[in-house]
């Protein structure tokens, strides 16, 4: 995802006002930055963009999703439903505290299957964890739908599709909680970073002392603040906030040239006979980041991925992938972990040693998506879908 394309003149006006004042911690020295405060400006301009009322800046989108679980009062013997079909951090963060991770599987969403939400929800499920992956949106009315019929919490992982939305309302801000990645990576990036946001006091109270050693953050005395509760830290820095301050303000750019240049790669392979086309609840809110599109068998789709790479072209074939897809989590299934699990965690993990997931093998096989950029010109773009048609033509 191409935030990091557009890197400019912006991004560094607002590093230099941190450099300048030499403050890059995001709390404290309140006399020696100067009215600097780029993290604060972040979190109101996230609270702006998205129309949430709180936003609570993070280390990373691993640590926003760690202290929103956290916030939410997940734990040790809380179950989480979570796609087979996401990033890796989504359940080393379930694991982070304590909880533990319920896969199941994907439909042509690629994101979670609402009747297997349904089927896999026990006495001990806490919390439904849709990964809005690739740039575009889970079915939202169908999950939020069952987290009310039973009482479940509702946390978006959006750490892929900052500034898409559903149905008018920004993806992250639908469920209780909404989490968001900027790496290097991402829609925008701030090189490292990620991000909360909720409509809940509480929950953000809590995000805020939960990413800074549990620090209450009242008064103006850094060494008077109390500490409620135990927390980490998961602070982000001036300089990372900095960068992404001069992003966000990018967005609807970025935002405007993906779903310009994705329709011109789409209605070129909508011609391809038996190609279809990932299925968006919401056509409208899709961020465009991704084109993603299956194929009729699975090794059409692998060797359409090769010559697509062959030929100097971006093709994610997911089904071989060791990020994204359980299929290749063998360290997950295993249970290969530095430091034990707590005796409860450990037997629950037991079931993905031998557990198959055919329903999602069968879509993320057929499966390729391809990156779309922000700096290619129009000649670039020609020239790579004439590439792109004739790769996936060959593997037909």
């Amino acid at each position: 995802m191409p935030g990091f394309e557009f890197f400019g003149a912006e991004e560094r006006k607002e590093v230099n006002d941190v450099l300048e004042t030499g403050i890059m911690m995001r709390y404290g020295f309140d006399g020696a930055r100067n009215g600097i405060w780029k993290a604060r400006e972040l979190e109101a301009e996230m609270c702006k963009k998205l129309d949430v009322q709180y936003a609570q800046l993070a280390s990373s989108g691993t640590a926003a999703l760690t202290t929103a679980m956290a916030a939410l009062g997940l734990g040790a013997g809380d179950e989480i439903i979570m796609p087979t079909f996401t990033f890796v951090a989504s359940f080393e963060s379930v694991f982070s505290v304590g909880a533990t991770p319920v896969l199941v599987d994907v439909d042509d969403t690629l994101t979670l299957d609402p009747k297997a939400v349904e089927a896999a929800i026990t006495p001990r499920t806490k919390a439904v964890m849709p990964v809005h992956m690739c740039g575009a949106m889970a079915d939202m009315d169908a999950l939020v739908a069952i987290c009310k019929k039973h009482n479940l919490i509702l946390l978006e992982d959006a750490c892929q599709s900052f500034g898409a939305s559903y149905k008018g309302k920004a993806l992250g801000t639908i469920g209780d909680a909404g989490t968001f990645s900027f790496d290097f990576v991402k829609t925008i990036t701030c090189a490292e970073g990620g991000g909360i946001v909720t409509n809940n006091k509480d929950v953000y109270i809590k995000c805020d002392g939960y990413t800074d050693h549990g620090h209450d953050h009242i008064g103006n005395d850094r060494g008077l603040e109390q500490h409620p509760f135990i927390g980490y830290n998961y602070r982000i820095s001036e300089l990372h906030a900095a960068v992404g301050l001069a992003q966000i303000r990018k967005l609807d750019t970025f935002l405007d040239i993906q779903r310009s240049t994705k329709k011109i790669f789409k209605d070129a392979l909508a011609a391809i006979p038996g190609l279809t086309f990932r299925r968006l609840p919401d056509p409208a809110g899709d961020s465009a980041t991704f084109l993603s599109f299956f194929l009729p068998e699975a090794e059409q789709a692998r060797k359409a991925a090769a010559a697509m790479k062959a030929a100097g072209l971006a093709a994610f074939y997911y089904y071989d992938n060791n990020w994204h897809y359980i299929r290749q989590w063998d360290h997950f299934k295993q249970g290969q972990v530095l430091t034990p699990f707590a005796p409860g965690l450990k037997q629950a993990m037991e079931i993905y040693k031998t557990k198959e997931f055919p329903a999602s093998d069968a879509i993320i096989s057929r499966n390729i998506s391809t990156p779309i950029n922000l700096s290619w010109s129009e000649a670039e773009i020609k020239e790579r879908v004439e590439k792109m048609v004739n790769a996936i033509k060959s593997a037909l």
